[in-house]
């Protein structure tokens, strides 16, 4: 696997220090250096990276507001010389956060991370023609599931767990690299660690969907956003 890789880093030495580290590891393609959101914003447009590495702090716009401007992100690696951005990073689904100054050893197991979630992604098969099921990995083998089935699907790191009416199915992937598996029409993510299917819903209470088998909580921050959804 080659993993397809920019660099979004204002200071030169860190983006010097960034290209040296890349250069050791034989999976990492560095397509480009960049010194700034703006700069970084047409690589990734024309390039399609697999992986960014993303500085925090820089002019114009903070490397969390590029972030969140990009429609559909690779998955970024956050370097920063401030730790206090590493709830907001989780929050983001970032691969992983490393604080400067980072030794070598600290940044491979960050390209690890990344790259086991990227191979955990292509195991991932959906079809869509006619779309009514995808194949998820569970254990050592492909296992069908058919969409009309799931009742909710929970995150766990790097895990999630499937919810049906007859079993409950632990595969090893993210929870956003199976939002991306599942159709938005009928499918919906209303907390960091939950997806529900709408039409699954039996009641709301609170800021709490009861899904039958389970009661599911959902951002407040989306309150009014989700009821309208669910209901309209």
């Amino acid at each position: 696997m080659r993993i397809r890789t920019v660099i979004v880093e204002d200071e030169p030495l860190a983006r010097e220090g960034l290209k040296s580290y890349i250069r050791e590891i034989e999976v990492l393609d560095l397509l480009g250096a960049c010194e700034n959101a703006l700069e970084a914003n047409t690589v990734i447009a024309n390039e399609k990276p697999d992986l960014i590495f993303l500085d925090i702090q820089m002019p114009k716009i903070t490397g969390i507001e590029f972030l969140k401007s990009l429609t559909n992100p690779p998955l970024v690696i956050l370097t920063t010389a401030y730790p206090n951005y590493a709830l907001e990073g989780y929050e983001l689904d970032v691969v992983d956060y490393l604080v400067k100054p980072y030794p070598f050893d600290r940044f491979l197991k960050a390209v690890n991370k990344a790259r086991e979630k990227l191979a955990h992604k292509q195991q991932i098969l959906v079809i869509k023609e006619p779309r009514d099921f995808i194949y998820v990995k569970v254990d050592n083998a492909l296992k069908r599931v058919n969409l009309e089935d799931i009742l909710l699907v929970e995150g766990m790191e790097n895990y999630v767990k499937i919810y049906t009416p007859s079993e409950k199915l632990i595969s090893l992937m993210t929870l956003k690299s199976m939002e991306e598996s599942l159709p938005n029409e009928n499918f919906l993510r209303v907390h960091k660690t939950y997806i529900i299917a709408k039409n699954k819903v039996l009641g709301i209470m609170g800021n709490e969907l009861d899904m039958g088998i389970k009661k599911v909580p959902f951002s407040r921050n989306r309150r009014n956003e989700i009821i309208r959804i669910l209901t309209g």
